[in-house]
């Protein structure tokens, strides 16, 4: 299963989040599928490629729960008419 979730990037104390397509049963720092976007919780500023995170999710890539929050924000999952709500258990 393909999942997007966060790959830890930078330094101490300086830490920033790529946000990529891996395959579930790989470690955090494991080789991506794609790269999708950035997160930088320092500064609050998030980059996505809207075009390929939608391809990925009308596949059947399923986000994590920060990568579901950080989406919502800009509002990725309503663009696709997917109801995860069903498919993530809490």
């Amino acid at each position: 299963m393909v999942k997007l979730r966060l790959k830890r990037h930078g330094r101490k104390q300086r830490v920033t989040y790529r946000i990529v397509a891996i395959n579930a049963q790989s470690r955090r720092e494991g080789e991506a599928i794609k790269e999708v976007g950035s997160y930088n919780p320092r500064k609050e500023q998030t980059q996505l490629d809207l075009p390929a995170i939608n391809a990925l999710l009308k596949e059947g890539a399923q986000p994590t729960g920060t990568v579901r929050d950080i989406s919502k924000r800009v509002e990725v999952l309503e663009q696709v008419e997917i109801n995860f709500q069903s498919k993530i258990k809490f």
